[in-house]
């Protein structure tokens, strides 16, 4: 996979830098923000090479890449200034989505930056844990001390991570976002929390807590820091800016976070962890099939970090987190049935997607095999389903939590050591063998293919013959090229339109179907056509040629005139055109093509004037 290349097409795809907001990843996704989702193109974007689907969800355009999703946007990062950023404009993650949509993409935005981290921090603590209770690491020694920092550093100071990216997030300065939640871990200021002592501050009484793991107080504090620091910036003088914002901002953030965030995250952080305790004790069995058998569809529509804070909360309420084992065996189930359709097709290319996508999903990357497989089936993913949420009761019945944040999957197996770790292990060890074994019985067979094959070629079929199409002569005689070979990034990539590209060997354009003269370029080296079926065709002579500034150039026509089919628009002097270093390749394109079931091109080859090289199929909106 090209990360370079597969960064600029799909920038492209969704419609430019322009159309923007933000992007940050997870694990397996891109996340884009974006100011017009119609801009966004679904079917390029899902055929670019390690593109594995494309999801609208939660507010957001995802990009499901896998594994390999890192070193796509850190090419990404060198092409647009809005990754990992949102700016002031991404705050609140665009004024048309509803409340849930903006919580869902804030959420998104402040942890999945630091995902990594905490999952690699996540996996030595376990494995840490793991070697205390095995008694292979003795508390006290070097050693101990030393592995217990490196795994424990990260959610200590978790604070000033997502001091970070909530800046980010909201356009804040991340520098003075690090002063004010490092003041808040001050040795001193942990001392007296856990002492109990009450400090006060120019009179005001503190009650202190601690703010280490701590995710509320801090998201607060930040966003509170970051909208006080842009309407600061608009009314502070330049001469004193540099100085006097950081001063205020830390100056007042750090009692507020105290005196109110502080207290404020403590309450509602308890009542979290309380109404989570109430649904576990409840029936963790209960509990456990839900999460178990639904997680996976929260997945498919990326809405499961919206879940990230309540495994934080859990682990810094409680030391461990239960949550994360009931959801556990929904990876299993779905890597299991894969496994169920590897084993039983019998067709090469489904085993070159099944195995690596059976292999991603035991490591705790399971789009691969929801979207190149199971949900493509559809039953295996039900199967993945069933077993997860047996699986997932068995888990709640093992009492088995986690001891710090990482992803399900074999690595990270160790941070469920402890209480309940031998029927968790069953639990997983059920939900993938169940998984496979109803996949290979009841879920699938060759068939589907076949069957699946044959209802997209009777589609084709149906689309044929229920819808009209419109074809549009050529307006040069000359070589036919595809448009993604036309020199022009605009052209080649869809931005303007669909069509494609000849390359003249006769100067003269000529209209491509009856219609009204939509455009004539002030410089006469581009004419749109509107056609009677509503069609808007722009045909562009040459590449930059606007340069030319209507040398060699002669217009036949003027806006507004109504034309036939074969009338002659320009004449164009190629030979000028060409000595003055432009090349003459003229792109056809249909600039409304989303008004259309789709355009197609005909293949490479001469063509004379008038003879056709589009075919628009009419037939409603393309909704690819």
């Amino acid at each position: 996979m090209n990360h370079e290349q597969a960064a600029a097409d799909i920038l492209q795809g969704v419609g430019g830098e322009e159309n923007v907001q933000s992007v940050v990843h997870c694990a397996t996704r891109l996340r884009f923000q974006l100011n017009d989702h119609a801009k966004a193109d679904k079917k390029r974007i899902s055929n670019i090479p390690g593109v594995i689907q494309v999801v609208e969800s939660g507010g957001q355009y995802q990009v499901v890449i896998g594994n390999e999703v890192s070193d796509v946007f850190r090419e990404l990062e060198q092409k647009t200034s809005k990754a990992a950023s949102s700016g002031e404009s991404g705050g609140g993650g665009g004024s048309n989505q509803n409340l849930f949509n903006r919580l869902i993409d804030i959420i998104a935005a402040i942890f999945t930056p630091v995902l990594g981290a905490l999952v690699g921090a996540g996996i030595l603590r376990g494995l840490v844990v793991l070697a205390e209770s095995m008694n292979w690491l003795q508390e006290g020694t070097g050693t101990h001390t030393i592995l217990d920092a490196m795994s424990d550093s990260v959610f200590f100071f978790l604070p000033i991570l997502l001091a970070i990216t909530t800046a980010r997030k909201f356009g804040g300065d991340p520098y003075v976002a690090v002063i004010i939640a490092a003041s808040l871990l001050y040795p001193t200021m942990e001392e007296a929390a856990a002492s109990g002592e009450t400090l006060s501050f120019f009179g005001i009484p503190v009650v202190m807590t601690s703010f280490a793991s701590a995710v509320i107080p801090i998201v607060l504090a930040i966003f509170l820091m970051s909208k006080l620091e842009i309407w600061l910036r608009k009314r502070v003088h330049s001469s004193i800016r540099l100085f006097f914002v950081p001063l205020v901002l830390i100056s007042l953030m750090v009692p507020v976070t105290l005196i109110v965030f502080g207290p404020f995250g403590t309450y509602v952080s308890a009542g979290l962890a309380a109404g989570y305790e109430w649904i576990y004790d409840g029936s963790a069995i209960i509990a456990g099939v839900f999460a178990g058998a639904l997680w996976q569809v929260l997945v498919i529509f990326g809405l499961h970090w919206g879940f990230v804070p309540i495994f934080v909360n859990n682990l810094a309420a409680f030391g461990e987190d239960t949550m994360a084992a009931l959801i556990a065996p929904a990876v299993f189930g779905q890597a299991g049935a894969v496994l169920g359709v590897l084993l039983k097709t019998k067709r090469k290319e489904i085993k070159t997607v099944a195995a690596p996508s059976t292999i991603s999903g035991l490591f705790g990357v399971t789009e691969p095999a929801i979207y190149g497989v199971t949900l493509r089936y559809k039953k295996p993913f039900a199967m993945g389903v069933i077993g997860g949420g047996i699986g997932g009761g068995i888990a709640g019945l093992s009492g088995a939590s986690s001891v710090a944040f990482a992803l399900p999957g074999l690595p990270a197996l160790p941070v469920y050591a402890g209480d309940g770790f031998v029927l968790f292990l069953i639990a997983l060890a059920v939900a993938f063998f169940l998984a496979a074994l109803l996949t290979y019985l009841f879920g699938f067979h060759d068939g589907m293919e076949t069957e699946m094959e044959s209802e997209e070629d009777q589609e084709t079929e149906n689309v044929a013959s229920t819808n009209s199409s419109v074809q549009l002569g050529s307006p040069m005689t000359g070589a036919l090229i595809p448009l993604s070979e036309v020199n022009d990034e605009a052209f080649a990539s869809g931005a303007v339109g669909r069509g494609t590209a000849v390359v003249p060997t006769d100067g003269r354009l000529y209209a491509p179907a009856s219609g009204i003269v939509s455009s004539v370029f002030p410089s006469r080296h581009a004419v749109g056509v509107t056609t009677d079926d509503g069609a808007e065709v722009l045909m562009h002579i040459g590449l930059n040629t606007v340069q030319l500034d209507g040398s060699g150039f002669e217009l036949h026509v003027s806006q507004g005139q109504r034309v036939n089919k074969g009338d002659l628009l320009v004449t164009a002097d190629l030979d000028y055109v060409s000595g003055e270093g432009f090349d003459v390749v003229t792109p056809v394109v249909v600039t409304n093509a989303d008004a259309y079931f789709d355009v197609l091109a005909e293949e490479d080859a001469n063509v004379q004037h008038g003879e056709t090289i589009l075919s628009i199929i009419k037939g409603g909106t393309h909704h690819e």
